[in-house]
Formats: C-alpha cells, structure tokens, sequence
C-alpha cells in the first residue's frame, strides 16, 4: 500500500504543476503584456488573451514531459523572463 503511495508522488506533483504553475505562468503573462510597447488598452487585452493561451501550454507542457522535474523547471525557467518584464511595469 505504502508503496502505491510513493507513487502518486510524481502524479500529484504535475496535478499542482499544472494547476498552481500554469495559473501564476498565466498571470505573469498578463502583467508582463503590460509593458509591450503599445496603448495600455490593448496591452491589457493583449494579455488576457494570451494567458488563456499559455495556461493552456501550461498544463500541455506539464503532462508532456518525461519527468515532474522537469515540468517544474520548465515552468521556472517561463517564469523567470515574464517575472522580470512583470516587474518593470
């Protein structure tokens, strides 16, 4: 039993992945758009748009690869560029 256990860990880790991950990749999306270089109106639209696209790469790209590691790192290294646009803005 203890060891069906064990292996969920790896299942779980990509359900919260894709979840949690996906959903803050999704919102750094929207407020990096922010600081795209046009009106402020279609900045914002621009960026709720393409969060729906990315949460959606999100979750594809999570269950996609071999390992829940890798989906982690994956989302980290998404992260980190729309942190920084997110931030300047």
């Amino acid at each position: 039993m203890l060891a069906k256990a064990l292996g969920a860990g790896p299942l779980v880790s990509r359900i919260v992945a894709a979840v949690l991950g996906g959903y803050a990749l999704a919102a750094l999306t929207s407020v990096a758009a922010v600081a795209l270089p046009i009106d402020r109106a279609q900045a914002v639209l621009t960026g709720m748009l393409a969060s729906f696209v990315v949460y959606a790469g999100a979750v594809i790209w999570v269950f996609a690869v071999r390992s829940a590691r890798r989906a982690w790192a994956g989302l980290l290294a998404a992260a980190v560029p729309l942190g920084l646009a997110a931030w300047s803005v």
